[in-house]
């Protein structure tokens, strides 16, 4: 693709992007759990949560009793690097939810407020521990839109917009079952990718220097909710301790319950290097921390910093989500409700052939749109259906739920409402996401996708 056509496409998406803001409800007067009022007086069911930062939803009692407890207190609302009883709760909650390796012989970092702080953070570590400057990133990835962050993106639209890819990224097949880059999918699709991975890095006349980490999602987010399979991290977690490669893991999106269970690396039993983590950690405000081996804490103090690491505020709130979503199993609340989520999404796609593919871990769903009037590939998936894509959003919007759209060509309805989501509140996103979808293909048949 060229530069051109690259800015073209990115001048599109940011034109799509202003038209679905101009669609929004007027500004939001109040919120609460799932709910959000607009000043036009209009109730919506929110199912972006803050892009998952929302883990207990909006305005929860408890996050706002721990907010007021600092503010009340007279405390420091800004320390940087300084101890406080705030901070060490905060570390406490976050590391007694933690894999045990990890945490018995963890250091943590606070970071800038962003995700993609953290992933800054996680590469310098890496690279400086190991001493090494290359990077493993996967197909589909998405950690931020800071230069090595972005440079660890697979979306080259966005990419291409700010000049050269950092050229120390190796680009790696992440296992995607409907669009196999291998062309067969399922447990077969994984294990090439993984033979790929190991024979790349081990061949002399590869072209790969020995990389300084990995950098993986277990779910990929933006690039269309793609959960990797266990058996696919087991292998990547083998690849790179056998060749002393660190796995940084971002979990970022996936993290605090959000895939069903705590940390979406429980599920495949591994235990990464580095874990990045944002979003959900700080109970809706800003807050960015990575957690890496011991053995990595090779670099000097102040080579990483961000003036906003000290957030108070951040850490009270986090701290109460942290221990609220533990106390009350919410991670085993997701992956009740997801599941059966995922099942009823099953049967609505068998009586729409729009729907090409339905897949996600826990409350982390997603649900991929195609263009039924044009030719499968040559294995057989349709192409992208963005257009029918926008169009339902637009619709679940009229009808009081808001949705977000990811993947390749934006044609993949993102599903992440809070873990606090009643049963009542699953069974109506549900039928307002039906009733858009019978809408939006109303309003398009006979057009192009």
């Amino acid at each position: 693709m060229t530069g051109e056509a690259i800015l073209r496409r990115q001048a599109q998406r940011e034109s799509a992007a202003r038209t679905y803001a101009r669609s929004l409800p007027v500004v939001p007067v109040r919120a609460r759990g799932m709910t959000v009022e607009g000043a036009d007086g209009r109730r919506y069911l929110d199912c972006l949560s803050g892009a998952g930062t929302l883990a207990l939803g909006h305005n929860h009692p408890v996050v706002l009793e721990a907010i007021r407890g600092v503010l009340d207190s007279g405390a420091p609302l800004h320390v940087l690097d300084l101890a406080t009883p705030v901070k060490d709760a905060f570390t406490t909650a976050l590391f007694e939810t933690l894999p045990p390796q990890l945490a018995e012989h963890g250091r943590i970092q606070f970071c800038g407020p962003a995700g993609t702080d953290a992933v800054e953070a996680a590469i310098k570590l890496a690279r400086i521990a190991t001493g090494r400057g290359g990077l493993l990133a996967f197909s589909g990835a998405y950690h931020g839109m800071t230069a090595g962050a972005l440079a660890a993106t697979g979306d080259t639209a966005v990419r291409g917009a700010v000049g050269e890819a950092d050229a120390r990224i190796t680009r790696l097949p992440y296992p995607y079952d409907y669009r196999c880059p291998f062309g067969i999918g399922g447990d077969r699709g994984a294990e090439l990718s993984a033979r790929w991975t190991a024979h790349l890095l081990d061949d002399p006349k590869g072209g790969v220097q020995p990389p300084a980490a990995m950098l993986l999602e277990p779910v990929q987010g933006e690039g269309g909710v793609i959960p990797a399979p266990d058996t696919w991290l087991r292998r990547m977690r083998e690849i790179t301790a056998a060749r002393g490669i660190p796995l940084v893991v971002d979990e970022v999106q996936t993290g605090v319950g959000r895939t069903g269970t705590f940390w979406a690396v429980e599920r495949s039993g591994i235990v990464p290097d580095v874990m990045v983590l944002s979003k959900a950690i700080g109970g809706s405000l800003p807050l960015a921390v990575i957690v890496y081996r011991e053995e990595l804490d090779a670099w000097q103090p102040g080579a990483h910093a961000g003036t906003f690491r000290g957030n108070q505020l951040a850490m009270a709130a986090g701290t109460a989500t942290l221990r609220f979503v533990r106390q009350h199993a919410l991670h085993e609340r997701a992956e009740t409700v997801g599941a059966r989520m995922l099942s009823r999404l099953r049967g609505l796609a068998a009586h729409h052939d729009c729907i090409g593919d339905i897949r996600g871990r826990g409350l982390m769903i997603g649900v991929e749109l195609v263009d039924t009037e044009a030719e499968p590939d040559d294995y057989g998936a349709l192409p992208a259906a963005p257009r029918l894509a926008a169009r339902v959003q637009q619709e679940a919007l009229r009808r009081g739920l808001i949705v977000e759209l990811g993947g390749r060509h934006g044609a993949v309805i993102r599903l992440l409402p809070p873990l606090t989501i009643t049963d009542e509140q699953a069974e109506a996103v549900l039928d307002r996401l039906a009733a858009a979808i019978d809408a939006a293909r109303t309003a398009t048949r006979g057009g192009p996708a």
